[in-house]
């Protein structure tokens, strides 16, 4: 086997496939990236744990057909740092020799025979711009929790129906909710989907070099069930998919407000920030909306404190209440919006975080950023 390709597409497709691999590899094969040149001239690059599954293909200049299993983050360090000139790797017995320039490295070849099969694809569901599908899965997955022993909590919740995906993430503490459109490859296509968060954020921005990402899913029932697959601009991932229990987070969004409020973005997240320098890790920053203002404080006692003032457009209520500075930080990063919309009905209930909308406009916003208020002592 052996094979001619660009350096900078050869070490961004090595980088993407190493991704997948294990850390810690449960058995030494694992840590290996299968390279295969297919008899029209493609390179294959792949790698597998079990869980997730990883696959890029790209046109060769020039290659002869075989199979190779190298160590996967050697051969991604080695590519990153090979000058700017066409690779060359060619198998030589239980060695693989690359070649770029005066740079010359061997590689030991790991058994072929003994690496697992890469599943296959469940079948093709629709697709949805890469762009926009990345900017909802981070939105969402900001609240995934990070709690392996609560798996359930630690995934992405997918629900389709028709032309409308909603994605929902919570930690208990916090919930996101995000609906996009998108194209099914048939009009009444209905699943639920429980994903691994990190995994789905992380194959999401990856999936950007494409104009649209094709999702692969079963429908209730079908075949590949339990598994969830993404492909795009000749790359192509697969995971296994989580237990579908899930917290019924649409009752936990209210529906009725006392009050709104809308601040510039940008300033209140540097208020908090500011703010925040003096919070310990688990006090609360404190807010009390009242006239044209809000007050950020924390701190207080025998400790350090700090005090902010910042204009606000108050409807409804005076209100007075606190939030886990960094679960505020998040959501206000994931809005995506120049105006933030903190709406509230009590102190101690459950605010909604949304890009500011103009007075009038009642649809739903596309976007909900649930946070849970820490109770204020006295």
């Amino acid at each position: 086997m052996m094979f001619r390709v660009d350096r900078d597409v050869l070490a961004e497709a090595v980088a993407w496939t190493a991704r997948s691999l294990p850390a810690r590899p449960s058995v030494p094969v694992l840590a290996g990236m299968r390279l295969e040149v297919t008899e029209d001239q493609q390179l294959k690059l792949s790698g597998f744990d079990y869980e997730v599954s990883a696959e890029v293909t790209l046109d060769l200049q020039t290659g002869e057909p075989g199979l190779v299993l190298v160590s996967g983050r050697l051969l991604a360090e080695i590519t990153r740092a090979l000058p700017a000139q066409p690779v060359d790797l060619v198998v030589d017995g239980a060695k693989a020799v690359v070649t770029c320039g005066s740079a010359r490295f061997t590689l030991l070849t790991m058994p072929v025979e003994d690496y697992p099969s890469l599943p296959a694809m469940p079948p093709a569901a629709g697709r949805v711009g890469s762009d926009v599908f990345a900017s909802a899965v981070g939105q969402v997955a900001v609240a995934a929790g990070r709690d392996d022993t609560l798996p359930m909590l630690t995934g992405v919740r997918m629900e389709i129906d028709g032309d409308t995906v909603t994605l929902a993430a919570t930690d208990r503490y916090r919930l996101a909710v995000r609906e996009l459109k998108w194209q099914p490859d048939q009009p009444e296509f209905s699943a639920i989907a429980m994903i691994p968060g990190k995994t789905l954020a992380d194959t999401a921005k990856s999936l950007t070099t494409g104009a649209e990402v094709e999702i692969a899913l079963s429908s209730a029932g079908g075949t590949g069930e339990g598994m969830i697959g993404f492909s795009s601009g000749g790359r192509r991932t697969t995971t296994r998919l989580l237990d579908p229990e899930f917290p019924k987070y649409r009752s936990l969004l209210p529906t009725e407000f006392s009050a709104h409020a809308d601040l510039a973005t940008g300033p209140f997240v540097e208020a908090v920030k500011r703010v925040a320098l003096v919070a310990e890790r688990n006090t609360p920053v404190r807010l009390a909306f009242r006239g044209g203002e809000v007050v950020l404080e924390a701190g207080s006692g025998d400790e350090a404190q700090a005090v902010e003032a910042l204009p606000a457009e108050l409807h409804g209520d005076e209100i007075n209440i606190a939030f886990n500075h960094q679960f505020l930080l998040e959501g206000l990063g994931a809005i995506d919006s120049d105006v933030a919309r903190l709406s509230f009905t009590t102190s101690t209930k459950p605010a909604i975080l949304t890009g500011g909308k103009p007075e009038g406009d009642d649809s739903a916003p596309d976007y909900r950023y649930l946070i849970m208020p820490i109770r204020l002592s006295g």
